[in-house]
């Protein structure tokens, strides 16, 4: 069972949608003692990087999701603006993010042709292996909305790898945390396979 984390941010309805549409077990809570019991953690995330931290700051969810993350390691994915909420901070804000994978997250630089926010298809380069994208081919795309974008600081924890003026991480990894910059239930059979992948860890 996967369980989305409702923290008042995010796709929830067409998250757990696309779990429903590959057979896999999901639900949704903002509930802390129904995500004690999680044995998979979605965190979705779509709006500003200071306000989604001052949500989850402002909860009893913060106190769960690093015990389940780094005490119990339980699978953990961050998608979209959940994968840079894992990261040691970012330039939209100044709140310092879950810290749960060492990168941080920066603003697109300003060039001559290049579109901020980086909306649509783009494709997915394979940095390094991960059972989250086992099965990814060079057709993979996927479904991109975001201002700001993610590097890693070791590039082990890469294992996606996007280009949009600048080449940045579009999915990581450390150890059980998981995240990925795309939207998967937006990026129809290529993020009905991420969400399989995640689901059978």
């Amino acid at each position: 069972m996967t369980t989305i984390v409702d923290y008042g941010l995010g796709n929830l309805g067409s998250v757990l949608n696309m779990f429903k549409k590959i057979g896999a077990p999901a639900q949704i809570t903002a509930d802390p003692d129904v995500l004690a019991k999680a044995e998979k953690v979605l965190l979705p995330g779509v709006g500003a990087f200071d306000a989604a931290m001052e949500r989850l700051n402002g909860t009893p969810l913060r106190e769960v999701l690093d015990h389940k993350a780094l005490v119990e390691k339980v699978p953990t994915l961050g998608i979209c603006l959940g994968m840079q909420l894992l990261t040691k901070g970012s330039e939209e804000g100044v709140l310092p993010g879950l810290g749960w994978i060492p990168a941080f997250t920066h603003r697109f630089p300003p060039a001559e042709g290049l579109k901020v926010p980086h909306m649509g298809w783009n494709g997915v380069k394979p940095a390094t292996p991960s059972p989250l994208t086992a099965g990814f081919d060079p057709e993979y795309r996927f479904y991109f909305v975001h201002s700001y974008y993610v590097k890693a600081e070791d590039r082990r924890n890469a294992i996606l790898e996007t280009t949009h003026g600048v080449t940045f991480d579009s999915a990581l990894q450390q150890g059980n945390i998981f995240g990925a910059q795309f939207h998967p239930e937006k990026s129809h059979r290529f993020g009905m396979q991420l969400f399989k992948n995640f689901a059978a860890l």
